[in-house]
């Protein structure tokens, strides 16, 4: 048996036990659902993932409000469901308002706030919306910078992002500058055997490959 069915098994416990004793609608059975639907979601079980996604989002709002953290959690938990899915569509419905409640209730500059621009920056990329993902890579970017430092992780990610929507809007120099800066600062801070140091450093490897190819067919 896979630890991943170890996992989610154990979860279901935990969650059945809860409804049974606290009820369907106690935070911490919300809770104990939203653990086996992401257990459901890593094991690639997208519609049992969704229909328990579904039921504590609907369910959060109705007892915290949905403005609530805990709302906004379970939301953000559907949209990266729909997201795996490649339901691009749905993502963003659900990534939109997650991030404007998450502006209003929490600040443009609060890390879950700064989160949900970039799941959405995402969701654009994949769209192809490489204009309306660059505007968010970029605040991202920049607000982390100056919160955060330039060498945080978080900031380090979000300079990795940006470079991916430039490379994918085919501004290739710009990308491939801005991933040579990340990649050294990932190397210092994460480690050069670190799995995003070892991922930037393949990426800015083969971007730099294809721009040689693009010299020498000029």
């Amino acid at each position: 048996m896979g630890k991943g069915v170890e996992t989610e098994n154990m979860a279901v416990h935990v969650m059945k036990v809860r409804k049974k004793i606290l009820g369907d609608e106690h935070s911490d059975t919300l809770n104990g659902m939203a653990m086996v639907g992401l257990a459901h979601s890593l094991n690639g079980q997208w519609d049992d993932a969704e229909k328990l996604e579904m039921q504590v989002m609907e369910t959060s709002k109705t007892k915290l409000g949905v403005d609530h953290p805990s709302t906004l959690r379970s939301m953000a938990n559907l949209a990266s469901t729909l997201w795996k899915q490649g339901r691009w569509d749905d993502a963003e419905k659900l990534e939109v308002q997650v991030m404007e409640t998450s502006k209003t209730k929490l600040g443009v500059d609060h890390p879950d706030t700064l989160t949900s621009m970039a799941n959405l920056a995402s969701t654009l990329w994949k769209q192809g919306r490489w204009d309306d993902a660059e505007k968010l890579d970029v605040q991202v970017m920049e607000t982390r910078k100056t919160k955060l430092g330039m060498d945080h992780p978080d900031t380090l990610t979000g300079m990795n992002n940006l470079a991916f929507t430039w490379k994918g809007s085919g501004k290739e120099i710009e990308a491939v500058r801005l991933m040579e800066e990340c990649v050294q600062l990932q190397k210092l801070v994460l480690g050069v055997n670190h799995p995003d140091s070892i991922s930037s450093c393949t990426a800015l490897d083969i971007w730099k490959a294809e721009q040689e190819d693009v010299a020498l067919l000029i």
